[in-house]
């Protein structure tokens, strides 16, 4: 026989929880010292493991008593019903995951103004699900739709998403300054950089996802994370400074040439 403390100590498993186990009668000490402490036997340790099994699979402790104490269980039944299970928990932290990571980089957007991101966040979970009609309403096309599932998720853990949400928040942070500023216009090349990486020859795409952007209301039912009028504002001023430069550069080029 084995005190309850060193089965605590071999199984890391706190006394505490062991005497819970014996109150609800999922576990039982085989016998007592005279001192009333609990005494476990080799069998007692045997079912102990397969408590510990059973419930890192998720199942609750009264499931598992049933279970242990039921000759006739049906073993695969329940396992099949506990997998299915499993799998939802995991579809709703999958759900969660997004949940918080949206959060997280849009306080990073928002300049860490978390009020603001939480109400814009929860404005765009209030949209219906309707966007393929609204999508097709807004003028893109069945391409443009293949188009748009290589735009910066608020939620993703990718590198582009992340650097896309790291320069917004750059701009917000940089609106009090002139739009020309090196500072600014650094942002901006980045940004052109960026666009031509992923999306070079789709300018009409880029085109109509610029006017949906500027639109609060087309954007709204697109599902696009609100972003306020100054800032796309400033962001356009921006793209024209610095496509003039560029544009003046290639002017320069092909003078000298």
């Amino acid at each position: 026989m084995i005190h309850i403390k060193e089965v605590a100590k071999q199984t890391k498993i706190t006394v505490r929880t062991l005497r819970y186990y014996d109150q609800i009668g999922l576990l039982a000490s085989s016998s007592k010292t005279e001192g009333g402490h609990r005494l476990y036997s080799e069998e007692d340790l045997k079912k102990l493991q397969q408590i510990q099994f059973l419930k890192g699979m998720g199942y609750r402790l009264q499931d598992i008593k049933e279970m242990l104490s039921d000759a006739k269980w049906n073993w695969s039944d329940s396992l099949k019903s506990q997998l299915v299970y499993i799998m939802e928990e995991q579809e709703r932290l999958k759900s969660m995951e997004l949940s918080l990571r949206e959060l997280i980089n849009g306080i990073a957007f928002e300049g860490g103004n978390d009020r603001l991101a939480i109400q814009k966040l929860i404005q765009l979970s209030n949209q219906n699900k309707k966007r393929l009609q609204r999508f097709t309403e807004s003028g893109f096309t069945a391409k443009d739709r293949e188009l748009w599932a290589k735009l910066p998720k608020l939620g993703g853990e990718d590198p582009s998403s992340l650097e896309w949400i790291a320069l917004l928040g750059q701009i917000k942070r940089l609106m009090t300054e002139d739009p020309a500023s090196p500072k600014v216009q650094n942002i901006i090349r980045r940004m052109m950089e960026k666009l031509t990486e992923q999306f070079e020859g789709e300018d009409e795409f880029l085109d109509k996802l610029w006017d949906a952007r500027k639109s609060s209301a087309q954007s709204e039912e697109l599902g696009l994370y609100p972003i306020e009028k100054e800032v796309l504002d400033y962001m356009e001023r921006g793209y024209e400074i610095y496509n003039s430069s560029v544009q003046g550069a290639s002017a320069a080029q092909g003078g000298e040439s």
